[in-house]
């Protein structure tokens, strides 16, 4: 039998010398690098077309990743101006600070509800053929950042627009971006194999991502509004020192707490760590089930 014959989820096949095993193999092991890069090229080929399926009739298109911050921005501002209460420190002016935590929280939840779904809206490529199933919760995270870098565009007009010029520190906004994006995915691959095994997980995830933009210091500061003795238990959030890291890195104020980044990145760890396991142990029997 020729290898394009083997069926794609025989994972209890012997192994033969020279051959690649086709179908998830069993066992404790986290994550196999070396597959995932094999397959990049995959990978790369279904992440543009959901870039594509994405834009192409989209009336307004990537303007939505600017329209969704800006409108948010709009909403809390007039709701602070009217209830006469500012959520920051006021060292910074309220729209560059709100648009430092609404855009990574926005690339957070694009990139958590398209995971989520990852592997249902592929169950007609998951069910003919194998490759690692991993590859198609990460690769929703080409679309995501791509709205990123838009929004981002209109950050950095607003901080210029208030005289605020480029830092040192805006050296960092890359590695919180990549932190960010591992946040998402530590939570959307939990997800995308729960969903795949039990199909009401999708109606859970916007109650989720509606409670947790509320639950993570977006459009306010975290010394503002949350008390002194809650805040170790908000940093539990991955987000909470992540988003604290973006505001530092771009207005060079408010140095985050290294014990809410300690505690936000270890939760983090945790997360992305419990996932990827859950998922390989999912993976052996998501065809079935999906």
């Amino acid at each position: 039998m020729s290898k394009s014959e083997a069926h794609p989820d025989h994972a209890d096949s012997p192994a033969v010398p020279g051959w690649d095993c086709f179908g998830p193999q069993p066992g404790w092991q986290i994550v196999d690098a070396g597959e995932l890069w094999r397959y990049r090229e995959l990978g790369f080929v279904l992440a543009m077309r959901d870039f594509k399926v994405r834009y192409r009739q989209a009336m307004i298109g990537a303007l939505w990743a600017v329209i969704q911050p800006v409108s948010t921005l709009l909403v809390f501002q007039v709701l602070f101006m009217l209830l006469q209460r500012t959520p920051t420190s006021g060292e910074v002016p309220y729209p560059v600070t709100a648009l430092c935590g609404l855009i990574p929280w926005y690339l957070f939840a694009t990139l958590v509800r398209d995971a989520s779904d990852s592997l249902v809206n592929n169950r007609h490529i998951i069910t003919k053929i194998y490759f690692p199933r991993l590859l198609l919760p990460i690769g929703t995270s080409l679309v995501a950042l791509i709205d990123f870098a838009i929004s981002f565009c209109v950050l950095i007009g607003v901080m210029l627009y208030f005289g605020m010029w480029p830092a040192w520190t805006w050296l960092w906004v890359l590695p919180f971006t990549a932190i960010t994006v591992a946040a998402a995915l530590a939570i959307g691959i939990w997800l995308s194999a729960l969903n795949a095994l039990y199909r009401d997980v999708k109606y859970i995830v916007p109650f989720l991502l509606q409670l947790g933009f509320y639950v993570t210091p977006t459009f306010y500061e975290q010394s503002s509004l949350i008390p002194a003795r809650w805040q170790f238990l908000q940093a539990l959030n991955p987000l909470t020192g992540v988003i604290a890291g973006f505001r530092w890195a771009l207005t060079g104020t408010n140095q985050p707490e290294w014990s809410v980044m300690a505690i936000s990145f270890t939760s983090l760890l945790v997360l992305l760590g419990s996932g990827l396991l859950f998922f390989r142990r999912a993976e052996l029997s998501v065809t079935d089930r999906i």
